[in-house]
């Protein structure tokens, strides 16, 4: 725990907010964010002694006399008061590292990352842990910042946290006893500089792990093996001879769990993400019966190839959290109609070229945000119809003219939100407004 420390907290959203509040009683505390905060907020960190400054980047405030610089993880590494804080060999940590030493002791901690199906994943472990009436705990990237939730966690209690690259970069003493590798595949370069700086921060999962800790990797993504091969965890595969899915169903110990036709969501990446939360379940419960009723009725995680509603005979699917190509192409392999893609939004130097083993499913793209066109571009390359929309409200009203009946029209961007939207979830709630608007 820190007490009597000088700290800066570099970014206030949700983590900074809740951080600060963590550390407010035994710490001097002050917060900066280049954007104005609602009043109420400051007034209420302000009530507890935390202090709010208004600055572009933060880097003025920084001197030798701050012990400890908590970063939003959202904020680049290369930000001028976080390159500040290194000069001046200030530590820099995010709140996910500073709630962690305020866990008590006897609580076992789950820890899921990878470049797509982490959330998926996380939700899947999350409910079947609950629904075999075990005590569970959610946070992390999936919502809740471990700083908010932590003081609610008790001795015995399972803590289950999505981790996103971004939070694990800033990671130092924090540990798992379970740590879920899904995938690994090229994403968030802009924030990572290239590929093997981004691999290397999602090794960080299993930090500081022994023979007693488990590492659940993928046996068919290279990558998560390369990086895996001197990690001190017990190692357990999935997609390998043991543990596997086929077109019949999902088996663990080449024993059959469940048949697809029992699951309710379908495609190959929903079938890996619950052959991976099953192996998980094993070490904590797993009535079968349980499981297959949850599987009935599962509908997915929203904005991950969400059906929206229509009263027509074009089938809509909102995949805004496909925030790489890797993520559209898992997308496209599961339409089995005519589709028309909304691809792009902002440049993070991704490859559109990862999608064409399935444009033979794409009858036109619509080109959005920053990278229209190099999406326009890739489009023409490879001989598919595009339209430069620029913004999503423009694509669907080109799709409203051009969609016929039995096709379907797919919002995955295979890009991040950020240059027009401020979260992806806010332009999968964008897209089923415009499907209301325009086909209902």
């Amino acid at each position: 725990m820190l007490e009597d420390k000088k700290i800066l907290v570099l970014g206030l959203a949700k983590s900074g907010y809740h951080v600060s509040k963590l550390l407010a009683s035994k710490n001097e505390i002050i917060v900066t964010d280049k954007k104005e905060q609602d009043e109420k907020i400051i007034n209420e960190l302000e009530s507890l002694g935390i202090k709010f400054i208004l600055s572009e980047t933060g880097e003025e405030l920084l001197d030798e006399s701050f012990d400890l610089l908590i970063k939003n993880p959202g904020i680049e590494p290369n930000q001028p008061c976080v390159k500040k804080a290194q000069e001046l060999n200030i530590k820099i940590v995010n709140e996910m590292e500073v709630a962690y030493h305020y866990l008590q002791d006897d609580v076992f901690i789950i820890g899921v990352t990878g470049s797509n199906g982490k959330t998926t994943t996380t939700t899947l472990i999350n409910d079947l842990l609950k629904l075999h009436n075990l005590p569970v705990k959610l946070g992390g990237n999936i919502g809740y910042p471990l700083s908010e939730i932590v003081n609610d966690v008790k001795k015995g209690d399972i803590l289950l946290l999505e981790i996103s690259d971004h939070q694990l970069y800033n990671l130092d003493e924090f540990k798992t006893n379970i740590s879920v590798l899904t995938n690994l595949c090229p994403t968030h370069l802009d924030f990572h500089g290239n590929y093997e700086n981004y691999i290397n921060v999602k090794k960080k999962i299993f930090n500081h792990h022994t023979k007693e800790d488990l590492a659940y990797i993928n046996k068919q993504n290279k990558d998560s093996l390369e990086i895996t091969q001197d990690i001190k965890s017990t190692k357990i595969y999935f997609n390998n001879e043991e543990n596997y899915y086929n077109e019949k169903g999902i088996y663990i110990d080449n024993k059959l769990i469940i048949e697809l036709k029992d699951i309710k969501i379908k495609g190959t990446h929903n079938y890996e993400n619950i052959l991976v939360a099953l192996l998980v379940l094993k070490n904590f419960a797993f009535d079968i019966e349980i499981i297959k009723n949850y599987l009935k009725n599962f509908n997915g995680v929203e904005h991950r190839i969400e059906i929206v509603d229509s009263n027509t005979k074009i089938d809509f699917y909102n995949d805004s959290k496909a925030t790489n190509p890797t993520s559209t192409l898992v997308a496209l392999k599961t339409m089995d109609k005519p589709t028309r893609l909304i691809l792009g939004g902002m440049e993070r130097k991704q490859d559109f070229n990862e999608i064409k083993s399935e444009l033979k499913k794409v009858c036109g793209i619509y080109a959005i945000g920053e990278v229209t066109d190099r999406v326009y571009d890739f489009a023409k390359e490879n001989n598919i119809s595009c339209i430069k929309c620029y913004t999503l409200d423009n694509a669907m009203e080109y799709i409203k003219k051009d969609a016929q009946d039995g096709e379907a029209v797919l919002l995955s961007p295979g890009s991040a939100s950020w240059d027009q939207f401020d979260k992806f979830e806010t332009r999968g709630e964008e897209f089923k407004k415009l499907v209301e608007k325009f086909f209902k």
